[in-house]
């Protein structure tokens, strides 16, 4: 049971499958994860609802046989089995079939070689204590799995019943835009590209069919490389916009009709100003420590208000239960609309609401190109993300040194700080831009972003801070 420990994570269960992650395992988190559910809703095992889907990994349907099988043994009667399908498609189900939770077996962006699991309770998903919490039961009850396991056929229509969901919201939207959809391989080709096509779109696929050795390019949204294919093809095509799909599908990529991938900060300030103009000022929107300044201003400045979270969409979503806002979003692509929806991370259902942003301004404009929606980024200058390598176990004292150095060097960067956020590792704020740095939770580096009003004084936050880092961990290493 040792060798699990570590792949028990924050937001997740994942690691390498054969050693972190394994049918064993699975199994018996089948009896930890219903143990825990009953202690939290009081009601009998039997009397439990749960569904289960999986992403398009090898080896994710060995592991979904065998999580079945646990929670078949454990003592649960009712069962979905979606089989390969987004991870939304999960989170949906236990709003649309009143279900006690859902499990689905997903590595996400990660390479083809992991897998991992994400649970769901009272529709959220299972936050760091809880997971340890289902860790301690499962550990606690931890049974010898069956020589071979039976697979189970529980199948129902859900995606189904989701395309036709999203067409009753969306009617038509999508005639007259043309969208070239990337799917990675992964699961929101079995999704993505039909639905908008239902909701009028013409579609042109890249990579629909699901496989899970990921054969064309690695299914992450958030690294511009993976978007080359996606970027022509949206030129070549003379297409309005491009969509990316992570490997399970809760994460959106977005390429402007110039074949221009937008970071999640510009993503998120269309959704927000949009969603401000259908509803006026009273919203809260909830973004992370790593997102443009440009994006909490112009926000602001519309009189709405911008709320700054920690860095990770298990820390988004409780900002945004705790402020009651409509709308969140971090830069990795995870996009939050409580407005109109349920409030979880559906990169297929986001893809619908940038279609839709796109309709409406084509309705008055035939010309209108979605790249006019970022004219407020055009006044800064934004480097990309720089990862700093640094032993975990010098991290928090880097980090004060860091501190340190600016509280009693103020003019160091040499533009006046405004103020100094440290919510998540350091932002330091300066007039039309900032400094950022803060620790990865799952990588020993530092995370760094800048951003200034040209280039020359971004490069020169980011040298400055550089310089700092490297004259510490030099006497440290």
């Amino acid at each position: 049971m040792q060798k699990y420990e570590h792949s028990f994570g924050k937001n997740d269960i994942r690691g390498i499958y054969g050693d972190d992650i394994t049918e064993e395992q699975f199994y018996n988190i089948g009896f930890g994860y219903t143990n825990w559910l009953v202690k939290q809703n009081k009601k009998n095992i039997s009397d439990l609802r749960i569904s289960v889907c999986m992403d398009a990994r090898l080896h994710s349907n060995s592991l979904k046989t065998a999580l079945i099988n646990g929670l078949i043994d454990s003592g649960v009667k009712y069962i979905e089995d979606y089989g390969i399908a987004p991870t939304p498609i999960g989170y949906y189900s236990e709003f649309a079939h009143s279900l006690d939770g859902a499990m689905i077996i997903t590595a996400s962006h990660n390479p083809s070689e992991y897998n991992g699991l994400k649970m769901t309770y009272n529709h959220q998903t299972l936050n760091e204590r809880q997971i340890k919490e289902v860790k301690e039961e499962t550990f606690s009850l931890w049974k010898n799995p069956p020589a071979s396991y039976t697979s189970y056929d529980f199948s129902t229509e859900i995606i189904s019943e989701y395309i036709n969901d999203m067409k009753n919201r969306f009617g038509n939207i999508g005639n007259g835009v043309k969208v070239v959809v990337d799917s990675a391989n992964g699961t929101g080709g079995v999704v993505g590209p039909e639905l908008y096509r239902q909701i009028g779109c013409e579609v042109i696929e890249l990579y629909s069919e699901p496989d899970g050795r990921f054969p064309n390019h690695h299914p992450n949204p958030s690294v511009f490389s993976t978007l080359k294919d996606l970027c022509k093809t949206v030129v070549e095509q003379k297409a309005d916009l491009g969509i990316a799909f992570d490997g399970d599908s809760d994460r959106i990529g977005v390429v402007d009709s110039q074949g221009n991938p937008m970071t999640g900060d510009k993503l998120l300030l269309i959704y927000a100003l949009e969603m401000i103009n259908d509803l006026g000022t009273n919203v809260n929107v909830v973004s992370e420590v790593k997102c443009s300044q440009v994006l909490y201003d112009t926000i602001n400045n519309t009189g709405a208000k911008a709320i700054m979270s920690k860095t990770g969409h298990g820390y988004i979503k409780e900002k945004m239960k705790e402020t009651g806002a409509l709308l969140g979003g971090e830069m990795s692509g995870h996009t939050f609309f409580k407005d109109r929806y349920f409030g979880f991370d559906d990169a297929v259902y986001a893809g619908c609401r940038m279609i839709e942003i796109i309709s409406n301004h084509k309705k008055t404009d035939k010309s209108f190109k979605v790249e006019e929606l970022l004219a407020p980024f055009n006044k800064v200058y934004t480097s990309s993300e720089v990862r700093y390598p640094c032993p975990n176990e010098l991290k928090k004292s880097t980090l004060e040194y860091i501190k340190c150095t600016v509280e009693n060097n103020p003019d160091m960067f040499g533009s006046k700080i405004e103020e100094i956020v440290t919510l998540d590792g350091m932002r330091i704020v300066f007039k039309g831009g900032f400094a950022l740095i803060r620790q990865s939770n799952t990588e020993p580096v530092f995370t760094l972003r800048f951003e200034a009003n040209n280039e020359n004084e971004c490069n020169r936050f980011k040298d400055t801070m550089i310089k700092c880092l490297d004259e510490y961990l030099s006497a440290k290493v």
